[in-house]
């Protein structure tokens, strides 16, 4: 026997739809979108199709209300359903509901969470819930102690999930923070590198500098592609990583011709736009294309090891050579006048062993706590399928 079979002992459920006034109140009216040059700052949410889109002064709302996502919505199949509470402003992306005396509007938020929008939705691309269909979708109404009942066990599941999420999150920070402090005691000139032989060279010395190619434009370029093009946007999902493989673009035979293919091991970072100011770095895992938008550097052979090389760039702020934070940009000579610290061959390849095996520590443990609070949210989506599991 289900639980929700318990909770009900043997009580009828109600069906209706959310056009049913007697149970729902959809209060679309009040709606109002605002330009966002046009939008007064204060501390009201401004609320769109997926998420709070701004902060303004004034409301159309006051209350506890869903949010169903008229159109716009991120993903069909995982489809936008809010709450909100106290005073908030709606745009015309959502519509805006609540239950009557009869039915708990927290209830009603959880219940919409597993509901199967696509049926209701009209046009192509960009699909569109509209009033006439939102009012068609079926709804149960079970008596209201036990909607009480629902929102109280969901609630606590969503409460555990949101506390193990930032307990997992911290954990993994202080992890960040202890390998932060390690790679700075060992790449740091008046720490840990201080008690070796350091010859500071420049990096234009010590690697070779150079940038990517204009991206091919052409759309046929890209077909049945299978060579790797990576763009300034792939390094900036990355951040910083010295396995980078995670590259979208693919051109085919025709797009790489007259492009210069840039080796494993070549150290990417952005040199114009705003990331160039983020300190982005990726080290390629593989042979691949690269846009002109990123600086590529590339070790010389016998003077300094690849991943050495990597982790102490990964040090160096190089939003410090910028001269003009309003049209952010590095020139390769000056990328190639970084002065970086080259110790002796063992001793690289020491600093090397022990990063290395922090970034393997950390990775693993980023891992293992990605799977612990998937595991969680799939007890949650368990538990309130079994609870919202209503006969017709």
């Amino acid at each position: 026997m289900k639980y929700i079979e318990k909770l009900l002992q043997g009580a009828e459920v109600e069906w209706t739809t959310l056009g049913d006034e007697k149970f729902i109140e959809i209060a679309n009216t009040s709606r109002r979108p605002v330009k966002a040059s046009n939008r007064i700052a204060g501390n009201t949410p401004y609320y769109g199709a997926n998420n709070i889109q701004d902060y303004v002064e004034g409301y159309t709302h006051d209350g506890t209300y869903v949010l169903v996502a008229e159109d716009g919505t991120t993903s069909v199949e995982n489809y936008s359903v809010q709450w909100a509470t106290g005073k908030f402003w709606a745009n015309n992306h959502v519509h805006v509901l609540r239950g009557t005396d009869r039915v708990n509007s927290r209830f009603l938020f959880h219940y919409l969470r597993i509901v199967d929008f696509a049926p209701f939705l009209t046009g192509g691309g960009r699909a569109k819930l509209t009033k006439k269909d939102l009012i068609r979708i079926p709804i149960p109404i079970p008596p209201l102690h036990v909607q009480q009942e629902i929102v109280r066990i969901l609630d606590k599941f969503t409460e555990l999930e949101t506390e193990l999420e930032a307990k997992l999150e911290t954990e993994l920070e202080l992890r960040k923070q202890q390998y932060e402090r390690y790679r700075d005691q060992l790449l740091s000139p008046d720490k840990g590198l201080s008690e070796t032989e350091v010859e500071w060279k420049k990096l234009g010395e010590v690697a070779e500098i150079s940038a990517g190619n204009p991206a091919p434009q052409s759309k046929d370029l890209y077909i049945d592609g299978i060579y790797p093009f990576c763009r300034t946007s792939d390094v900036g999902k990355a951040h910083k990583s010295i396995n980078f493989y995670q590259i979208q673009d693919r051109l085919n035979e025709e797009g790489i011709k007259k492009l210069r293919l840039h080796k494993k091991e070549t150290i990417l970072l952005p040199k114009s736009g705003k990331s160039t100011l983020l300190n982005h770095r990726v080290m390629l895992a593989v042979d691949s294309y690269v846009a002109s938008h990123l600086a590529t550097i590339y070790r010389k052979e016998k003077m300094v090891l690849a991943r050495y090389l990597f982790y102490i760039l990964s040090e160096f702020d190089v939003s410090s050579l910028v001269p003009d934070e309003s049209y952010p940009s590095l020139t390769l000579p000056v990328i190639a006048n970084i002065l970086i610290p080259i110790p002796p061959l063992h001793v690289q390849q020491e600093i090397v062993r022990i990063l290395d095996k922090f970034t393997e520590l950390e990775t693993e443990l980023e891992a293992k706590l990605e799977t612990e609070l998937e595991l969680r949210k799939q007890q949650y989506a368990y538990y309130r399928d079994q609870l919202l599991s209503f006969k017709r």
